[in-house]
């Protein structure tokens, strides 16, 4: 895991479009659009990338679980995941 340090006066951007993107009518994604989407805000340079909801689904954790590997790496964005507690 990667710990990255931020100046106080820096503005982070934690994008949540993968997961709460979907929360619209209508809209579903695949996993393939997934890891485009996710691989495209890590070109614009977003911090942080909310990549879905694991406990959802099983595809959805393969989905944030593969976005983690292949774009959540040391020079790109911090990959997370909605969880709740119960």
């Amino acid at each position: 895991m990667v710990t990255r340090t931020y100046d106080e006066n820096t503005v982070i951007i934690f994008d949540t479009t993968l997961r709460d993107g979907e929360q619209s009518p209508g809209c579903t994604l695949s996993s393939a659009e997934k890891l485009e989407i996710a691989r495209q805000l890590g070109r614009l340079g977003v911090d942080v990338i909310e990549a879905g909801f694991p406990a959802a689904s099983p595809d959805d954790l393969a989905a944030v679980q593969r976005i983690a590997a292949e774009v959540g790496t040391e020079d790109g964005p911090t990959i997370c995941g909605l969880a709740r507690a119960v």
